[in-house]
């Protein structure tokens, strides 16, 4: 599977490259920091029919980093979502592939951007499934800046109080938010400690593993009777060299030279 999950996350970052280039949009820093994440999601650990996206029994996948939206709409491209010819209306006037994620889209379970709402809305469905007597799970994509929004806490508050080990929260820990280092800006640390003493089964890994990644998310719940949150260290902009840990690239689009050099980089990256 390494092989083949490794192969999808590179064809992820070129696509969201390209998409991102195309309609001179942003945020392609952290569509990169959670390629790895996204390609090991969708080969084998979530429960999904491409070909019955609203299948009842499937789990639901929520990013909540709604402006990272060009690796998810890449990935259900890839998997056989929709087409990928669909990948070059990004951003263009009238375009279901919006510049944050839309549910109009067969695999896209819910809407966001302002950040925030996929922790609670993720909540909800996770009770939802419970309260129906239904086997399916629900996985949320946070950012770390978004963990700045109190919504956030009240909702990890909220999944142990109802134990709801039907959930799991995957934080893309890759320590630069819109402005700055998420220490400057609002210090996280010990991330790990404040999920575990608000009630929660912790994992943290390289986020870029994908062996790592996939031994973590084979065995969920973390623990009995508890939600689940992963923290996946990351870095922005992975896979292009000065793409990574650079703050520009949370705003900035790639202008062609730089667009050919990124897909160059990708093009001979080791698997």
């Amino acid at each position: 599977m390494n092989g083949s999950t490794k192969n999808l996350a590179k064809e992820i970052r070129s696509e969201a490259l390209k998409m991102v280039a195309r309609a001179n949009a942003s945020h392609i820093g952290g569509a990169l920091s959670m390629a790895d994440l996204l390609a090991v999601l969708y080969s084998g650990v979530l429960n999904i029919r491409p070909q019955d996206p609203f299948w009842n029994s499937r789990d639901r996948f929520i990013l909540s980093k709604g402006h990272s939206c060009t690796s998810l709409y890449a990935t259900l491209a890839l998997k056989g979502f929709f087409s990928l010819e669909e990948l070059e209306s990004y951003g263009k006037d009238g375009s279901q592939l919006m510049s944050h994620i839309s549910h109009h889209l067969p695999g896209v379970e819910f809407s966001t951007g302002s950040l925030g709402h996929g922790l609670p809305f993720g909540c909800g469905k996770a009770l939802a499934a419970k309260r129906s007597g239904k086997n399916w799970r629900t996985f949320v994509m946070l950012s770390d800046g978004e963990l700045d929004e109190g919504s956030n806490w009240e909702a990890i508050l909220f999944a142990p109080q109802h134990k709801l080990d039907n959930l799991v929260a995957i934080v893309d820990y890759n320590k630069i938010q819109s402005l700055g280092s998420v220490a400057d800006v609002m210090e996280l640390d010990p991330l790990a400690d404040k999920f575990r003493a608000f009630r929660w089964g912790v994992k943290e890994i390289d986020g870029h593993n994908h062996n790592a990644i996939h031994e973590a998310l084979s065995t969920l719940p973390f623990e009995p009777g508890k939600p689940s949150c992963l923290i996946a260290h990351t870095i922005k902009g992975k896979g292009v060299d000065f793409m990574e840990n650079n703050l520009q690239w949370h705003y900035s689009s790639p202008k062609p030279d730089q667009l050919a050099e990124a897909l160059r980089q990708l093009e001979t990256e080791d698997n």
